[in-house]
């Protein structure tokens, strides 16, 4: 069947398809649903200016594995956190800027601002920086994201995580 496909306003033109193909499009072009952040600049506007929600930025590559599982957590969330968050990607390779300054040494890394201010989360990790590892649960990022807003509302530099991610499986 001939389809026309459209990513992110960009008519593609026709191909042969089949379902399983189309199924891996929808998979791999996740990250292109949320909004990117070009340049050093455009990171250092979104995080300043936004005010009254928290600002939540996906370091990685788009072509990345857990970035892509990660982006579709992100996007499928986005609308439901959309009154105290935004989510914003960065592709670590486009935008080199910021991996020195915040150890961007993993493939995929989530991060929280709020009022130009970087917000620590205690995750019982030991890097209270950033998340730096899938999180397959809509519901946990909710509730992670709600609970950086919250804590940071109050002031609070460093806030403490609904669920404890010390240790992978509980014996």
């Amino acid at each position: 069947a001939k389809l026309g496909l459209c990513c992110g306003g960009r008519f593609l033109g026709l191909a042969h398809t089949s379902f399983v193909f189309f199924d891996r499009l929808n998979t791999a072009t996740m990250s292109y649903m949320l909004p990117h952040l070009h340049s050093g600049w455009a990171v250092d506007q979104a995080i300043l200016t936004e005010e009254k929600r928290v600002v939540v930025i996906r370091f990685g590559s788009d072509w990345d594995k857990t970035c892509m599982q990660t982006d579709e957590i992100l996007y499928s969330i986005a609308e439901d956190v959309k009154n105290f968050a935004v989510v914003y990607l960065v592709d670590i390779n486009a935008v080199p800027d910021f991996n020195d300054m915040y150890e961007l040494y993993d493939p995929c890394t989530v991060m929280f601002f709020f009022r130009n201010k970087h917000i620590m989360i205690d995750l019982g990790t030991g890097n209270n920086n950033k998340v730096n590892w899938h999180i397959n649960s809509r519901q946990e990022y909710i509730d992670i994201i709600e609970t950086v807003f919250r804590g940071a509302r109050k002031g609070r530099g460093l806030v403490v995580s609904p669920k404890d991610y010390s240790t992978k499986y509980r014996y």
